[in-house]
């Protein structure tokens, strides 16, 4: 499809708000999934690290007992 102005192609022959409007809602629900992605991965590395930690406090604490 061939537009002769700018115009024309963001009216997108009288279908403009159907288009731009499904291009916003996809590129916001993209930009959502991505945010969301980050933050639960960041909560998942964390909630690891503490785990592996606190796997480490107790084996350096059962050590600890067997020297007693």
């Amino acid at each position: 499809m061939y537009f002769e102005t700018l115009g024309d192609f963001f009216a997108m022959g009288g279908y403009a708000s159907y288009v731009w409007s499904a291009f916003g809602i996809t590129f916001a629900s993209m930009l959502i999934l991505l945010f969301v992605s980050i933050r639960r991965g960041k909560a998942l590395l964390e909630d690891v690290q503490a785990k592996v930690e606190r796997q480490a406090r107790i084996d350096a604490a059962k050590n600890l007992e067997n020297t007693l």
